[in-house]
């Protein structure tokens, strides 16, 4: 009896013709992406020999548009979109920005989102429009502050590049960095100037996802780098820097992107009259 049921069943499955196999392929493959940031991202940092968007040009053979300059905050992101706008206008499908721990190493006040001021507004609702007074709430454009210059560079980007994927990195743990006597910086178990410790800096960006409706892909937490702990050590340039992510870094943090973004388009295609 098995063996007339093992048969029978052998022959269902050879009648049944060959399912046809569907690859997958990563909403990013061969897209062109602006990097925005400061050194981590910056192709002329010696840390590594290749950079997280090096290793995601080889796998997906993203186009790279990189403008991460070593030491900057996130006030010169407007710099960086205006680079971008001049050198490559609108051909660009998605950017990445992965900055804030030179606004942490560099004590600049976390501030706030919005200003808010008393107002009159026309409003009605089963009943005659009329003036009533409110509260209104501008986002902050304080440059002096992190959620401002956020708030800046986010607008402006909103404006620049309304139909591009916009991603923000939060910025990963850090260690001792000790590149000379006038650079000398700690690792993020102490507050910097201000009184804050990075943590704020990194819930800033993540709070930035509902500003800005903008996704937000936590490095922070999903790289898994730790360089406070000497295990963690092999994924950094070592000796006196345990800031910068060395080759092997990198590519965890690339392996770490590359799977976040399978979960987001790289683009929005914006349809002609004819399509709708």
């Amino acid at each position: 009896m098995y063996r007339k049921t093992l048969s029978l069943l052998l022959c269902l499955l050879l009648a049944v013709p060959a399912l046809p196999q569907t690859l997958l392929t990563h909403p990013w493959q061969g897209r062109r992406v602006a990097y925005f940031g400061d050194s981590i991202t910056d192709p002329r940092n010696s840390a590594s020999k290749k950079k997280f968007w090096s290793f995601l040009q080889e796998w997906l053979q993203v186009v790279p548009y990189v403008y991460g300059v070593s030491g900057r905050q996130w006030n010169d992101i407007p710099r960086q979109t205006d680079q971008l706008k001049r050198e490559h206008g609108q051909d660009v499908d998605a950017i990445i920005i992965f900055c804030g721990t030179n606004d942490y190493n560099n004590g600049v006040p976390i501030g706030q989102w919005w200003d808010e001021k008393v107002t009159e507004v026309e409003y009605g609702h089963g009943q005659p429009k009329q003036m009533v007074t409110r509260r209104q709430r501008t986002p902050s454009m304080d440059p002096t502050t992190f959620k401002g210059r956020i708030n800046i560079a986010m607008d402006s980007l909103k404006r620049t590049y309304p139909t591009k994927q916009i991603v923000l990195l939060t910025p990963l743990h850090r260690s001792d960095f000790h590149a000379n006597e006038k650079n000398w910086q700690c690792d993020e178990s102490y507050t910097n100037q201000c009184g804050e410790y990075i943590d704020a800096y990194v819930e800033a960006v993540k709070e930035a996802a509902n500003v800005w409706a903008v996704p937000v892909i936590d490095w922070n937490a999903s790289s898994g780098l730790f360089p406070l702990v000497k295990e963690h050590e092999q994924y950094f340039k070592g000796g006196t820097d345990l800031l910068h992510p060395n080759d092997r870094g990198h590519e965890r943090l690339a392996r770490t992107l590359m799977q976040q973004l399978l979960a987001l388009p790289c683009c929005f295609e914006v349809m002609s009259d004819s399509d709708k």
